[in-house]
């Protein structure tokens, strides 16, 4: 792997919401606890009590209200390699009856910290916390965090007619927080969200500063205020085997707000899955992401697929295409097979001018927690310019 692909994967707005992929993770794993018992096994041994394989799925549910969650990190855009550590609080809410007659299970409210480092010299540390306001059926996130990352990002189309990388680091603040009303079906939900980016720039020792950066960037606050509307008709949030999940949302950043920016960003993506036979399960995933106005450029949308750095390309719009078949092949061992189409522009009119980015890979996974139907596994792929490798938790278009 050529060392410059390592520190160019995924973009900003991925690590620095890394702290929501943890709130969201978490908040998954537990709201399925109320499906098992709750009187406490005499043993805590790692295997499972059906096959006796290795299972975590007793020491999640049972952990007394408090785990320590260990994780490496390998994603390029950080070095390649790294760690994380991140201490849950976790504590149980009773079920309630509603008007209805029909029984809610309540999520239990997460309360937790994260920290990391990888080798590139990029560390992070915040804390999170996910509840519920159990009478009005409101979901509420909040997090914040602070970095300092080492980033790649290029300058395209140069008269020279290549692309030059420039090496960037970042000084972040990021606040985050959503609350999402449930339905009558709890398959839906919508409400506001809102993002915080304070950030200092530092930027290479060369006589030209990269041609994207503008004065403005080099200190810049970021107040973004915004909704977000979604079905989740998923059969779990970890690896599913069935179920669509359809979500749309916007953010607007305005200085009436607090922001440097004017400009408006908006996401569609649809994920979907189905059991093609009892052994074999299929998946589809489209994205789509719009940004109006004068958003930084640390902020474009860019293509987030496996075997792409998402960094490398970015514009005004983006567009993901990705299919993903994963065979059950022996007891809790699967095979994954998958494949994506992608395109970054800045004008419609344009919208294909340049080649589509494309990348293929397998890999393969583990079920670790039968319980919450949680599979591990590691996914190598190969994008149209280099290969990467990734370790998975969960489903790697987990949202």
């Amino acid at each position: 792997m050529k060392k410059k692909n390592l520190f160019n994967r995924k973009s900003i707005w991925k690590t620095r919401l890394i702290i929501v992929v943890f709130l969201l993770s978490y908040t998954g794993m537990t709201s399925q606890t109320s499906e098992t018992t709750t009187s406490k096994p005499k043993n805590m041994r790692f295997k499972d009590s059906l096959d006796g394989a290795i299972d975590l799925s007793n020491f999640l549910i049972y952990a007394n209200g408090f785990l320590v969650v260990p994780a490496i990190i390998s994603e390029p855009a950080l070095g390649g390699f790294g760690g994380a550590l991140a201490p849950i609080f976790l504590k149980k809410r009773a079920p309630v009856i509603d008007e209805d007659g029909k029984k809610r299970f309540i999520n239990p409210d997460i309360t937790g910290g994260f920290g990391m480092y990888t080798v590139n010299d990029s560390w992070m540390a915040g804390a999170f916390r996910s509840a519920t306001l159990v009478k009005p059926k409101i979901l509420y996130r909040v997090g914040a965090a602070y970095g300092n990352v080492n980033l790649s990002f290029y300058a395209n189309n140069l008269p020279t007619g290549g692309d030059q990388e420039f090496k960037l680091n970042f000084r972040t603040s990021v606040f985050y927080t959503q609350w999402l009303k449930q339905f009558k079906n709890a398959k839906w939900s919508a409400g506001p969200q809102y993002l915080f980016l304070n950030s200092k720039i530092n930027l290479p020792d060369l006589n030209l500063p990269p041609p994207f950066v503008k004065p403005g960037d080099i200190n810049s606050t970021v107040s973004q205020l915004g909704g977000a509307l979604q079905f989740d008709g998923r059969d779990n949030i970890f690896t599913p085997d069935k179920g669509i999940r359809i979500q749309s949302d916007f953010f607007w950043s305005d200085k009436g707000i607090g922001s440097d920016y004017n400009s408006w960003r908006i996401n569609l993506s649809a994920i979907g899955y189905y059991p093609i036979t009892d052994k074999l399960i299929g998946g589809l995933r489209i994205e789509g992401e719009q940004a109006l106005g004068s958003p930084p450029f640390y902020l474009k949308p860019g293509i987030n697929l496996r075997g792409i750095p998402t960094a490398r390309y970015m514009g005004n719009t983006s567009i993901v295409n990705e299919v993903e078949f994963r065979w059950d092949l022996y007891r809790r061992w699967s095979l994954m097979g998958f494949g994506g189409l992608a395109s970054a522009f800045d004008d419609w009119d344009k919208a294909f001018a340049k080649p589509v980015v494309y990348s293929y890979g397998t890999g393969f996974r583990y079920l670790i927690a039968r319980k919450f139907k949680l599979r591990m596994g590691v996914d190598v792929a190969k994008g149209n310019e280099d290969w990467a490798y990734y370790i998975v938790f969960g489903s790697n278009w987990m949202r």
